[in-house]
Formats: structure tokens, C-alpha cells, sequence
């Protein structure tokens, strides 16, 4: 308690913030976070997707605060909001799965994790389908997964791979955007956000394959193992000092 009282007794924001939590998630943030603005950053995240002390611990855990602030600022027409629920690294360490697996497997492993899995890409994510089709022509395409954002009222492809980023995956996913917004979106929804989740990328060979893509995309990473925090916060000091 004097801890609680020493840390927010000056801080009005804070201090405001901390109203909104409960008791259980107010200790969690105390204890295990460090900045100022950390402690922020969790408070604001626990209001707005109403945190259970299980899932915040997962979230601290996972260091989502550190991998907010050094993923890369995704610049999407679809949304006005300063801050965008797409993150560069996801963690996934909950599907267990074996050292050999095919994206077949990322993909029935997500959807059977689905709950922690909403949790690592933001609750206002809703699971549209599972090789979503969609027809192009006489062809028929299917999208790994599809999700709708509720905030953002558009629909986020997701096209899964086991391997480094290549350029043509770009190509593909702007292809499934075009169908889903000529075919599938409706007309009050905001255009489609497509998402490449990759075990590895070279951002070079990112910044080159998205530098005149009129498309909202994003190509992130997975991790199967929790990142170390010492590192994270290391990238995070050099980045603020």
C-alpha cells in the first residue's frame, strides 16, 4: 500500500486510471512494470479490452508493451485512430506445436487456440472463416483466415507461412484484397487489411516489396517461444535514449 501510494500520489493521469481496474490488475501493473509510461500503456490496454488478471499477466508476459513500441507504424485509409491494433512480432507460444509443421497445421492450430490467439491480435477481432473462398472468374481462391476489426469496420486477411517473407507473397495478398473488396465487403465497411505472418523476414526485402503498395498490408512475424524481456527493453532504451 505504500508503494501504491508513493508511485501515483503526483500522478493525476495515472492516478485517474488506475479507478477503472480492479484491484488484482492494478498490483500486476504495479509490480511488473517499470516506466511511467508502461504503467499507462497497461492501464489504457485493461480498459479498453477489459483484461481478466490471467490475461494481463499473459500480455506482460509476452512484453506487448515493449513490442507496441518498436513495431514499425502500419499507415492504413482505413481507420483515423492514432493507434492501430497490428503489431510487426506475434507470439505464439500457446499452439505447441511440434519442430516440423506445415502451414496447414499454423492454421488448424490457431483456430483450436482461438481464444489465445484473440488475445495476441486484440479482442475487437472476429473470426469470419477458415479458408475463406472466394471466386475470381471461373477460380476459386482461399484466404488461410479472415477476420472482421470491429473498430476499424473492415475485414483482415490473414495468409499464413512457415518460411522467410518473398515479394510474390505480396502480390497474392493484394489479389485476395481486391476480391474481398469488389465481392465480400460491404458498403459501409472501410477497405480490407491483409496481414503475412511469417516464421522470418528481411526488412529490406519488406520495405522494397511493400514501397508501392497502395494496399493496406503488413508483414509480421511469429514466434513459438515467449521473447526475452532484457532484450526488448535493451532495443527499447537505445530507442528512447
Amino acid at each position: 500500500m505504500k508503494l501504491f501510494y508513493e508511485t501515483y500520489r503526483d500522478d493525476i493521469k495515472l492516478s485517474t486510471l488506475l479507478r477503472e481496474l480492479s484491484w488484482s490488475n492494478n498490483l500486476i501493473i504495479l509490480s511488473k512494470s517499470k516506466s511511467v509510461q508502461e504503467k499507462e500503456f497497461y492501464m489504457n490496454l485493461c480498459i479498453k479490452e477489459k483484461y481478466s488478471a490471467r490475461e494481463l499477466n499473459r500480455q506482460i508476459s509476452s512484453c506487448i508493451y515493449e513490442r507496441t513500441v518498436l513495431s514499425p507504424k502500419l499507415t492504413l485509409a482505413v481507420s483515423q485512430t492514432n493507434t492501430l491494433p497490428f503489431k510487426d512480432t506475434y507470439v505464439l507460444e500457446f499452439l505447441n506445436l511440434p519442430e516440423e509443421f506445415d502451414e496447414k497445421d499454423l492454421r488448424k492450430a490457431l483456430v483450436k487456440n482461438f481464444k489465445n490467439f484473440v488475445l495476441e491480435l486484440g479482442k475487437d477481432f472476429a473470426l469470419v472463416g477458415e479458408e475463406f473462398r472466394i471466386q475470381v472468374g471461373n477460380n476459386d481462391y482461399y484466404i488461410d483466415l479472415l477476420f472482421y476489426h470491429r473498430e476499424l469496420r473492415c475485414l483482415v486477411a490473414i495468409e499464413l507461412k512457415i518460411d522467410d517473407f518473398k515479394p510474390e507473397y505480396n502480390g497474392k495478398l493484394n489479389f485476395y484484397l481486391e476480391a474481398l473488396d469488389r465481392d465480400v465487403k460491404k458498403k459501409h465497411e472501410n477497405p480490407s487489411v491483409g496481414i503475412i505472418l511469417c516464421k522470418t523476414k528481411d526488412k529490406e526485402v519488406v520495405e522494397y516489396s511493400l514501397s508501392r503498395n497502395l494496399t493496406p498490408a503488413l508483414i509480421a512475424e511469429y514466434k513459438m517461444k515467449l521473447i526475452d524481456k532484457k532484450i526488448l527493453r535493451k532495443k527499447l532504451h537505445e530507442l528512447t535514449s
